[in-house]
């Protein structure tokens, strides 16, 4: 990926800790010559743990750190005594994480709540010790069981941002425009295609102290569900998303066959996506007069929501929201 801070996929190879040996051991002091069995048991390995840390928004603290290796258990002793637990390595990870099998593909857990814990690669259990097979038959016993090995398995870490509203456009749509307008994100904004190279988020202040959160995705060109550009690797992100915002710029020769282009790059990418509610935003309307606005509105696709907007001017931008809400509220 070109940015150096937005990192939403990594490999990793995570090891439990394997569980601590239990103790094959005789009671003896000076009073007693030969006592029974008194072996511990052996101390459980430690776990490789996800948290769920909501001032997290990227994998990039994960990004070269390859092998997480959780700690042994202990051995148990003498005097029925236990092994200490091996500690526990926790992976703090941005809320909408995904582990995978890396071989597989499975979803092992997903991440979506602060704070929430699962366990990623349990540690081994711990070996029981030789006091527990003490018997009418058998009142000596020699032997102990050992620990349980650990996992050791490559897993995926995999990221979907959680956000109420996906943007949905070609490269200088104005989406970054209307995210720095809306919010209090600082996205890149210039005048050239693909500015922005990694997926934003900005919290929208809606009426009543209400607010809800866009997710600007670069920019998508025809064929990114094939791989080309840069939407492939991003469109993952809109999964997620309530709804789906789609920008298109009024300068565009044909606003209708750029809708099909890009619903066509979701359908194929994954049809779910197309179950999502949308809205339509023609941007950069501050250049139409309102004969060109009306004649424009005249051919756009009949089977959603429009809206004609201007970041630059404002307008219309407050009806936006109120669009919005009402959606992701119906």
């Amino acid at each position: 990926m070109a940015s150096s801070n937005f990192i939403d996929y990594v490999k990793i190879c995570a090891r439990s800790g394997h569980g601590g040996g239990g103790s094959a051991h005789f009671h003896r002091d000076k009073m007693t010559a030969k006592g029974g069995p008194d072996g511990g048991d052996g101390g459980r390995g430690g776990h490789i743990i996800l948290r769920g840390n909501s001032q997290l928004w990227t994998l990039l603290h994960l990004q070269y750190r390859k092998h997480v290796i959780a700690e042994n258990g202990h051995n148990g002793g003498p005097n029925h005594s236990f092994g200490a637990q091996g500690k526990d390595d926790v992976l703090e990870v941005p809320l909408g994480t995904i582990a995978r099998d890396s071989e597989t593909g499975e979803i092992k857990c997903e991440i979506t709540e602060d704070g929430q814990e699962i366990i990623l690669t349990p540690g081994g259990r711990g070996g029981l010790g030789n006091a527990h097979f003490k018997s009418s038959t058998n009142q000596t016993p020699r032997y102990a069981q050992p620990g349980e090995p650990g996992i050791e398995e490559w897993v995926v870490l995999e990221l979907k941002l959680l956000a109420d509203v996906g943007l949905v456009g070609f490269p200088n749509a104005g989406k970054s425009t209307l995210l720095s307008v809306v919010s209090a994100a600082k996205p890149k904004i210039a005048n050239y295609a693909f500015t922005t190279l990694e997926p934003n988020l900005g919290v929208v202040a809606y009426r009543d102290y209400k607010s809800f959160v866009i997710a600007d995705i670069p920019g998508i060109i025809e064929g990114a569900s094939e791989g080309k550009g840069l939407g492939l690797r991003f469109l993952r992100h809109i999964e997620r998303n309530s709804m789906l915002l789609f920008m298109i710029s009024c300068e565009s020769a044909d606003i209708a066959e750029e809708y099909r282009v890009l619903l066509n790059e979701l359908q194929t990418f994954n049809p779910e996506l197309l179950d999502k509610k949308r809205i339509l935003a023609i941007t950069k309307s501050d250049m139409l007069d309102e004969e060109l606005e009306s004649e424009m509105r005249a051919t756009l696709p009949g089977d959603l929501s429009a809206v004609f907007i201007s970041s630059i001017t404002g307008k219309n931008i407050p009806q936006l929201k109120d669009m919005i809400w009402n959606a992701l509220n119906s």
